[in-house]
């Protein structure tokens, strides 16, 4: 865990892959707890320590996050979220170029929860949640194409489902059709840029997370 940015309201943090943005079946101590522990001993606080999650990233995914101190900047931020008042940027490295430069993608997902798994379809069906993304091609190497995607509605799996529908599955994604693992267990998507405005100082914020530290994602720096 990196922390990019705190102050009395939130704080920021850049996830590594592995971790977990709050507690679940694993049992493996999730983000929230790590922060509550660095809040607790930085401040001498007694008791409990208040963290709120505001929103998720899947455990494969780096990138950032952010969490609230207080229990006013979580009722905002939640709001903000649900407005589609807060701006994510994602990147993302897949081996098939995709068919255009830059495009929109509208789909319709079902999220299976037995498989842990979401399917996207071109038109409406029964329990399906409309989920639009846009990308574009910024880079590319020998063997990897980097798209930018910028994220319209937040759906379960929505930017690993809808570019793996593309034809464009993440590197490391077995899940949605990658045919391989990334070594670490992790996928090569990465939430790199984050723009909304404080829920309680009213101020233009926006921060970017570094790339992760790997051969890959290095040869895009």
């Amino acid at each position: 865990m990196t922390i990019v940015y705190e102050d009395n309201h939130i704080i920021i943090v850049n996830k590594a892959a592995s971790e977990i943005v709050q507690g679940d079946k694993t049992g493996d101590t999730p983000l929230s707890e790590t922060i509550k522990d660095y809040l607790k001993e930085k401040y001498q606080k007694p008791g409990n320590v208040f963290i709120g999650v505001v929103h998720r990233l899947d455990r494969p995914v780096s990138g950032l996050i952010i969490y609230a101190k207080t229990s006013k900047a979580l009722l905002r931020l939640s709001e903000m979220f649900k407005k589609k008042q807060i701006k994510k940027t994602y990147w993302a490295l897949v081996k098939n170029a995709p068919p255009q430069r830059e495009g929109e993608l509208v789909h319709y997902l079902v999220r299976n929860e037995k498989q842990n798994k979401s399917y996207a379809y071109p038109k409406e069906v029964p329990h399906s949640k409309q989920a639009i993304l846009s990308y574009k091609l910024i880079n590319q190497s020998q063997n990897y194409y980097l798209l930018e995607i910028d994220l319209k509605t937040g759906r379960h799996h929505q930017i690993r489902c809808q570019l793996a529908k593309m034809g464009c599955p993440i590197k490391g994604d077995l899940k949605y059709g990658f045919p391989r693992s990334n070594p670490d267990g992790s996928i090569s998507l990465h939430a790199r840029k984050i723009c909304f405005v404080h829920p309680v100082t009213r101020e233009e914020m926006e921060f970017e997370a570094p790339l992760p530290d790997d051969t890959l994602w290095n040869s895009f720096k």
